[in-house]
């Protein structure tokens, strides 16, 4: 049975990235969520996409110089809370997937911090295009669990080698590698991003784990 994983809890047009209320809409629904982490200035945890504030709220500050009570201003504000990871995790109560993809580069400190703020949350998943994130945390607590995200310009090669590593649970793959025989043959568990029409859900949810939105 494929596993389904809502992005960024976007379960409809209705809801948007990122928020408290999309998250709680995604879990009511029965499925686990994506979202996307960075730290305030302050060295909190919060789900949002971007490194500034420009998209979502034309504001042309980077989220890692500003403190967490000035971003939750704004956002309340802009009717667009932004939340802290914490609050995610107690709205999950260890019931649902959390597949937190860590964006910038984390120092192993922060790395740490974030392994003690989860560590009474058995469901999450730690997933990351830099990939050094993910070798550090294996690297503090070596049963984590992770999965190692690749974009449509990474190598089928890169991706079989870096699969091979058997600390890593899961490859986070963009939906341009279901065409690829030798990616689709690996053993490890996939999941292919970002699954955006009803026509491809319906064509590729029956064999594959998917992380999909607008459904």
């Amino acid at each position: 049975m494929a596993h389904l994983i809502i992005h960024r809890g976007i379960v409809n047009k209705r809801y948007k990235e990122n928020l408290l209320k999309s998250f709680k809409q995604s879990f009511k629904k029965g499925y686990g969520i994506e979202t996307d982490i960075h730290t305030t200035k302050d060295n909190e945890f919060i789900c949002f996409h971007d490194f500034t504030l420009n998209r979502i709220f034309k504001k042309k500050e980077s989220v890692k110089d500003i403190k967490y009570s000035k971003i939750k201003k704004i956002s309340t504000q802009n009717k667009k809370p932004i939340p802290l990871l914490k609050d995610l995790l107690k709205i999950s109560k260890n019931k649902h997937p959390l597949f937190i993809e860590i964006k910038p580069t984390f120092s192993k400190k922060l790395l740490k911090k974030l392994l003690k703020e989860t560590s009474k949350f058995s469901k999450c998943v730690f997933i990351s295009f830099k990939h050094k994130n993910i070798y550090d945390l294996l690297k503090i607590k070596s049963n984590t669990k992770v999965g190692l995200s690749f974009s449509p310009s990474a190598s089928a090669k890169k991706i079989i080698k870096k699969s091979n590593n058997k600390k890593i649970d899961y490859l986070i793959l963009d939906k341009f590698f279901l065409k690829n025989k030798s990616i689709q043959d690996l053993k490890i568990k996939k999941y292919y991003y970002t699954i955006k029409t009803k026509s491809e859900f319906n064509k590729y949810s029956k064999n594959n784990n998917l992380i999909f939105e607008n459904l």
